[in-house]
């Protein structure tokens, strides 16, 4: 039985490991593997294992479902994802913003954050470094 926030359902799950079996089977090595992986200026996300030309994908934003949608013409991938950090700053989806590379079977998505974001971000990091370790140092590790 959870306990503490998510008994509550107040925490919300944001990773964007796959979580969902797919056209290509649970155990196959082939199976696009779609995983976020961000920048300090962008949102970034990479879908490993897709074989086909750039020219094949089709990478655009729905801002009506806040989500951002990849689908290759041949109809052999689909998919879409929402940022949620957009979704926490109330801030528009901008299809200016979105960028697309191929390269190695990897289809890379960008995003560039809003300043907004940025903005956020660094705040969080200040922040950060105040805060005391268990140890009572600064929180700085110590390479030997």
């Amino acid at each position: 039985m959870p306990s503490g926030l998510w008994a509550h359902g107040s925490l919300k799950w944001e990773s964007q490991h796959p979580r969902e079996q797919g056209a290509w089977g649970l155990n196959s090595s082939r199976k696009p593997l779609f995983l976020r992986k961000d920048t300090k200026m962008s949102f970034q996300w990479r879908i490993r294992n897709l074989p086909y030309p750039k020219d094949v994908y089709r990478v655009c934003v729905d801002p009506k479902e806040r989500c951002i949608i990849v689908r290759t013409t041949n109809k052999k991938y689909y998919k879409k994802f929402s940022i949620p950090d957009l979704d926490r700053h109330q801030l528009p989806l901008d299809e200016a913003s979105l960028s697309v590379a191929h390269a190695n079977c990897t289809l890379i998505i960008s995003y560039q954050k809003p300043k907004e974001v940025v903005a956020a971000e660094s705040e969080l990091q200040k922040e950060l470094k105040k805060v005391k370790t268990a140890h009572g140092s600064d929180g700085d590790c110590k390479t030997q």
